[in-house]
């Protein structure tokens, strides 16, 4: 049978329709659905079980689908104005107040309206995950002895010596946490490393998901700039010095969002500067796995190079396959292991076995390998487009480096350009794209974008982006 409706679209049907029975009443059989709207049983069982959720139908094994019985009206809210003096109260006795701005979170995981092309996404799109393979990975895990079982705290032994292998060096399995995402790698490593007030030294710019974590924690980022070549070694410096920091956030690898990669002669000293200061560096190693084809060798996370325990290394699987597979490594040496194994367990418990099982299933499947030369491939192609549609189109954007790896593009906008109204006018013109303003934990030296070429289905659809981005361009500026 040819599959005519989505689950999407059967569902839409019977919500319309549920007013012909009465609360209570008895819908259709799943059969007389199949045969009526000419649809599969799956496509049946998936729209009842939306309705379900919804609260408007009630199914029942062996019995059927019921329509919901009235709901009771929901009372009027009390007054929760009382809220606003009691959370300016707490702030006012923090010496750093825990305020959580998200915007710049929310720039990159909002999904834009349907016919906006996504520039301004943090992940793959559909097409470049690997869905079949994961799908065939969660199969398998879920057959495991066990499977369903706790898992230890830690994480599963084998998918820890995956992680450590990864970074290589002197790092053993037993160095490494098990977490549920990058992002809850770094809010781990914050919360352990630096006491509420503290300051801690920041890229400038740098990745706001981190920067929101810091605040959130009562932290005072500190920014260090950086160029091409990664963080400037002597501002690193001159910052631990100023400041009495103990803890550095980088991305060493494809810098978020200018795509940097920590010189060579640059590894040594920041590592150096660290140790001499008495403090940490804790190293987001979120796209290892998004290397492009024309790349060459990848230098090696700080962590394989860290002989004194100075780097507390965060990697993740989850830019690589999909939002939703929330699997890293949190790496450290020494006693600081301790307190960040206490934190997490305390946060969350563990990563769920049946997830960390799955991981195990897709490293070790022959699927991973084809699935990272594919995306290989096609990010390089996707950022060769972006980049000549760019020069081609907008000129008068300047982008001073084009990343051998990643996802997206760090474009400087004329001087005088206001970019929140660009930003504003984009939309307008069904292109999404993340502002910069949010990457600086202090005022920025020129206006920004975020380009990601990740998010979108193609290069045809990268070509229309910019062409649309023109248009706000031109908006703007007139």
């Amino acid at each position: 049978m040819q599959e005519r409706s989505s689950v999407g679209d059967l569902a839409n049907r019977l919500r319309q329709e549920l007013n012909r029975y009465s609360p209570g009443g008895k819908l259709p059989s799943s059969r007389a659905l199949v045969d009526r709207y000419r649809v599969s049983p799956v496509t049946v069982t998936r729209a009842l079980a939306q309705l379900a959720a919804e609260g408007l139908v009630v199914t029942r094994p062996g019995a059927g689908a019921f329509r919901a019985e009235h709901r009771t009206t929901a009372r009027p809210g009390g007054d929760t104005s009382w809220q606003e003096v009691t959370l300016s109260a707490d702030a006012a006795a923090e010496p750093v107040p825990r305020t959580v701005d998200a915007s710049g979170v929310l720039a990159s995981l909002a999904a834009p309206p349907p016919g906006v092309v996504e520039f301004n996404g943090g992940y793959l799109h559909p097409s470049l995950q690997p869905e079949r393979a994961m799908g065939a990975a969660l199969s398998r895990a879920g057959r495991r002895p066990g499977a369903w079982s706790r898992p230890p705290m830690e994480g599963l032994p084998e998918l820890r010596e995956w992680f450590a292998r990864g970074i290589g060096g002197a790092v053993g399995a037993a160095e490494v946490l098990v977490t549920a995402g990058g992002q809850s790698g770094l809010t781990t490593a914050l919360r352990a490393l630096a006491p509420p007030g503290a300051p801690v030294l920041v890229e400038s710019p740098t990745y706001p998901g981190m920067l929101a974590i810091a605040r959130a924690a009562g932290l005072r980022p500190v920014p260090v700039p950086v160029d091409s070549d990664g963080v400037k070694p002597e501002l690193l410096a001159d910052a631990f010095r100023a400041t009495g920091a103990r803890v550095f956030v980088c991305q060493p690898l494809f810098q978020n969002p200018t795509g940097a990669v920590l010189a060579p002669a640059r590894r040594g000293e920041v590592l150096r500067i660290a140790r001499d200061a008495g403090a940490f560096v804790i190293e987001d190693d979120f796209v290892r796995r998004l290397v492009h084809t024309d790349a060459g060798p990848l230098p090696r996370p700080l962590a394989a190079e860290d002989q004194d325990g100075v780097v507390v290394h965060v990697g993740s699987l989850t830019k690589a396959t999909s939002p939703s597979f929330r699997v890293s490594a949190l790496a450290a040496r020494g006693p600081v292991l301790e307190r960040l194994r206490a934190i997490q367990v305390v946060d969350t418990f563990f990563v769920p076995r049946p997830l960390q099982e799955a991981a195990l299933e897709l490293v070790g499947s022959p699927a991973w390998p084809r699935h990272l030369r594919t995306v290989s491939a096609e990010l390089k192609a996707r950022r060769d487009a972006m980049t000549a549609a760019l020069r081609l189109r907008l000129p008068e954007l300047a982008l001073p480096h084009v990343p051998f790896g990643g996802y997206h593009l760090w474009v400087r906008l004329p001087d005088g350009t206001d970019e929140s109204a660009l930003v504003a006018a984009a939309l307008r013109a069904d292109v999404a794209v993340a502002p910069g303003r949010p990457y600086f934990s202090a005022e920025p030296p020129a206006a920004h974008l975020r380009l990601s070429f990740a998010a979108v289905a193609g290069t045809e659809e990268i070509a229309e982006g910019v062409r649309r981005l023109r248009t706000a361009y031109d908006e703007v500026r007139t």
